[in-house]
Parts: C-alpha cells; structure tokens; sequence
C-alpha cells in the first residue's frame, strides 16, 4: 500500500493519500493496512467502524470523547463530498482553537486522522454524502462532548451560514465554557 501524507498546519492531524488503481472497470485502493500505517506512523489499531450518511448542508461537530474513553478518528468520504475539519482542544497546546480541512470525496479517496485531544466536523457538501471512520477507542456516551460548530474563537469559517444540525450540536458547548472544564491538557494525552 502505497501512503503519501499530505502536510497540514497542525502536525498532529494527517491528511493521508492512498494509491488508487483506476481502469474502464472501475477501481481498487487498500484504504487501510495495519503494517503500512505503522511504517508511516499512523496509528494500526482500531477497534470501532461506523459509517453515516448526510444530505446537502448537515453539519455534525465539533465532537470528541474525553481521556476517559478518548477515540482517534480515520476519516475517508466514500460517496459524494464533505469538508472535513479537526480543532485543537488540548489547552496549553501551541495550536489551541485552530483548526485543519480538507475536502473528502469518493474521487479523490483521501483520509484525514483526527488525533485523541482534538473535536472533529464536517459538512456535507454534495446532495448526499456518506462518510465511514475507524476508531481507536470505543464510543462512550458518558464521555462524548461537544463544541459548537460556529464558535467565534474556533479559528475555521464555515461555507454555509445555516447548516442542519442535531439538537445535540445546536446544544453544544462553547469554546470558552470547555477552557473552564477541558477535556484535555498539552503533553497528558
């Protein structure tokens, strides 16, 4: 399998290019394998897929689960397109509030790890989009959280001004509310 990261303003987050074969028939890619990560210093070990379908204009995040049950996400787009975007929420970390994208689609194959000590979004941007993600720690209701997807001090301006959202994210969290509780601290992840 051959991997080609892509560089990102944050380190941390990965945007990952995998090798597709293409032909009159259609085409072949290994979206994963454990043995080629490692090699390119991404995680091998996930324990949890799931998979979800949006229509145009929803918007899911920013989400994260807490140390307590925390979750690594590799995200790949396999119909239709999203804009996907990770923040930083580790307090004291030098990139805190600002944020990475990348335009996920099922022709260009790309995948974006989103490290533990980050929330993670996205908007659909086709008519409908689904989008499938390993995980590297199990889902846990108890320790999911959540930033609101339009917060002022989160470095990221959206597309759309008027996004569908669930009543779980239009509930969510400000930044400045998550610095007095954070779920995660620079250098204890």
């Amino acid at each position: 399998m051959q991997i080609d990261l892509l560089p990102t303003e944050i380190d941390d987050i990965k945007l990952i290019k995998i090798s597709v074969f293409r032909d009159d028939r259609g085409f072949f890619a290994e979206t994963f394998q454990a043995r080629d990560f490692a090699r390119a210093g991404l995680p091998e070990h996930f324990v949890q897929d799931n998979h979800s379908r949006s229509v145009k204009g929803v918007l899911r995040g920013f989400h994260y689960q807490s140390p307590n049950a925390p979750q690594g996400k590799l995200v790949r787009c396999t119909v239709g397109e999203i804009l996907d975007v990770a923040v930083d929420l580790r307090i004291g970390s030098p990139t805190f509030g600002r944020s990475v994208s990348a335009c996920l689609s099922a022709e260009n194959m790309w995948q974006l790890y989103v490290p533990v000590g980050f929330g993670h979004a996205f908007i659909t941007l086709s008519d409908i989009a689904e989008v499938q993600y390993k995980c590297t720690g199990f889902y846990n209701r108890e320790a999911e959280g959540n930033i609101r997807w339009n917060d002022p001090d989160i470095d990221f301006n959206w597309p759309i001004n008027e996004p569908v959202l669930s009543p779980r994210d239009l509930a969510a969290s400000s930044l400045e509310e998550y610095i007095k509780n954070p779920a995660f601290i620079y250098g204890q992840i």
